[in-house]
């Protein structure tokens, strides 16, 4: 009984959160009410109120689950890729890719450059910047994905990826894929100094 209690409240809590982004993809982080994501989810205030007790709550659940969604899609397609090259092509035109058409991913992406003081307002709650969390994630998976890098190539390659993905989700002349093989190949230089890798697609 226990178990299915919490099953519905699962569910209870998953649909707050698709009418909370809702209210975000509409109306911006500004937009993101108590009230209105009652309404959209079909709950009253307090049943929304218990669950999350405060706006920035449901704003920062609201940026984890983005978050994690996104980059478990990230290490879906990085993952089994033959060289650093291309696993990080195929990671970086799925993160330009979503943030084009994710306006919450787009704006959590490029909160570090302070744009939306609305959006600062639920980040300042987090225990790490989200620049961090997507740094330490990638980081991880290099280690384990690319032995033959030594570790500081590989830290520099990583955060090479993040920044210039979120330069691009920022401002880019170029389409999606042209602009993460660009950055790809970037990043096998700065992996590889001196040479490209073996088995290297770009």
């Amino acid at each position: 009984m226990a178990g299915f209690r919490q099953m519905v409240r699962s569910m209870a809590r998953e649909r707050m959160l698709d009418a909370a982004y809702a209210c975000v993809q509409e109306d911006g982080w500004g937009g993101l009410r108590l009230t209105e994501v009652a309404r959209r989810a079909e709950f009253s205030r307090q049943t929304v109120y218990n669950e999350f007790r405060s706006k920035e709550a449901l704003g920062l659940a609201l940026i984890e689950r983005g978050l994690e969604r996104f980059l478990d899609g990230v290490r879906e397609r990085i993952e089994g890729a033959e060289s650093l090259e291309s696993a990080a092509r195929a990671g970086i035109e799925y993160a330009l890719r979503l943030a084009a058409e994710d306006a919450l991913i787009a704006s959590v992406l490029t909160s570090g450059r302070g744009h939306d003081s609305e959006l600062l307002v639920y980040l300042t709650t987090r225990s790490e910047p989200v620049f961090d969390t997507a740094t330490t994630t990638l980081e991880r998976h290099a280690a384990e994905a690319w032995p033959d890098v030594d570790a500081e190539s590989r830290s520099m390659a990583v955060e090479a990826i993040v920044r210039l993905t979120v330069s691009h989700v920022v401002q880019s002349a170029h389409d999606p894929a042209e602009s993460a093989a660009r950055i790809a190949e970037i990043v096998a230089r700065i992996a590889y100094p001196g040479a490209r890798p073996t088995g290297s697609t770009g």
